[in-house]
């Protein structure tokens, strides 16, 4: 009986290899060859689950922002007051793994750069995070955890700002050296929400 491959599985698996080899050595060295080497591919098998390189380029972007999301949604016990500080604090890089994956999102803003695809797919999830913050920071308001009045907007834009910044600095500060800056920075902006 043959065997029974689960494609999507296969997929995935390609993704974490991509992932890796743009973590270890940058866009450049995430290329078909390495990628099928890695993942234990023959060469052109790849071409089953992706058409090429920017395919799979995208679906790592993809990946990456979906885990984004994911940490950020994540339910964290508490009320209101610590919901909003782990929804603010979730992207933030605190580990040197986090910080790691700072190298595969900057190498795929890079890329992003001229790909209408990729920068497409990269302004539709700022679009998205920028509207939860502001959704979040009604919420609060709402339940009494901030004073800050709307429009949120300008609170939320600084905040991204701030997150994209810190996972660049951060990639010169591998050992964490810089976690404490943003720490600071989110006691304070939290302050300052709070009044």
């Amino acid at each position: 009986m043959p065997k029974v491959i689960d494609h999507d599985e296969r997929r995935r698996e390609i993704i974490e290899v991509a992932k890796s080899i743009i973590l270890k050595g940058g866009f450049e060295a995430a290329t078909m060859r390495s990628i099928a080497a890695e993942a234990g591919f023959a060469n052109g098998a790849l071409k089953h689950y992706f058409d090429g390189k920017d395919a799979i380029v995208a679906a790592t972007f993809s990946s990456i922002l979906e885990e984004l999301g994911e940490a950020v949604n994540a339910e964290v016990p508490g009320g209101a007051d610590e919901q909003l500080r782990a929804f603010l604090r979730a992207p933030l890089p605190h580990t040197r793994e986090e910080i790691a994956a700072g190298r595969v999102l900057l190498a795929l803003w890079e890329n992003a750069m001229s790909s209408d695809e990729l920068a497409d797919l990269y302004r539709k999830h700022l679009a998205s995070w920028r509207a939860q913050c502001v959704e979040r920071f009604a919420e609060a308001k709402e339940a009494g955890v901030i004073t800050a009045e709307a429009p949120y907007e300008p609170y939320a834009n600084e905040y991204i700002s701030t997150v994209i910044g810190s996972a660049v600095v951060n990639l010169m500060y591998p050992d964490g050296d810089r976690i404490a800056d943003y720490d600071q920075y989110l006691d304070g902006f939290l302050a300052r929400l709070k009044g």
